[in-house]
């Protein structure tokens, strides 16, 4: 972790500048910018907001619930949230390798819940069933011992 704290500070930078400091500054700049060079100067416009203040309310009132509606469409009833999940779960090599590790535990879990069960009624495995446990054990050790950050 010490030979990458650089990599990580600068990520935190960027979370921090573009999720908080940039986004302030430009709700800012926008309000600005469209009341005094739109609003102010337009009197049918100026007399339903009166002052920047009032701006600011009205805006904040309507924009606020609004891009909370847009936020949630977004995450739930869009597939554009979908596709940037699907983007990110292949394009991340640590969420690959927990997608790998996990089809390889259901398979693992499958083939032990088969062999607990005739277990538990005291049923005795066939050779055949001891190969495969084997042939099972014999391919996961081979998994862990190849396995990489990098595999597909």
């Amino acid at each position: 972790m010490a030979k990458n704290i650089l990599f990580r500070a600068w990520f935190y930078f960027r979370q921090g500048w573009s999720t908080y400091f940039a986004f302030i500054l430009a709700a800012l700049n926008t309000a600005v910018t469209t009341y005094y060079l739109a609003i102010k100067d337009v009197p049918a416009l100026k007399t339903i907001f009166p002052t920047f203040s009032a701006y600011v309310g009205i805006l904040s009132t309507i924009g606020i619930p609004l891009l909370v509606l847009v936020g949630y469409l977004h995450y739930k009833r869009s597939a554009a949230f979908k596709a940037e999940a699907d983007i990110n779960m292949e394009a991340n090599p640590h969420m690959r390798r927990l997608l790998l590790n996990t089809e390889k535990l259901l398979a693992l879990s499958a083939n032990m819940s088969e062999i607990m069960v005739k277990l538990a009624k005291n049923e005795k495995l066939t050779e055949k069933e001891h190969e495969e446990i084997e042939i099972l054990k014999r391919k996961l050790d081979e998994y862990i011992k190849g396995r990489t950050i990098h595999d597909s």
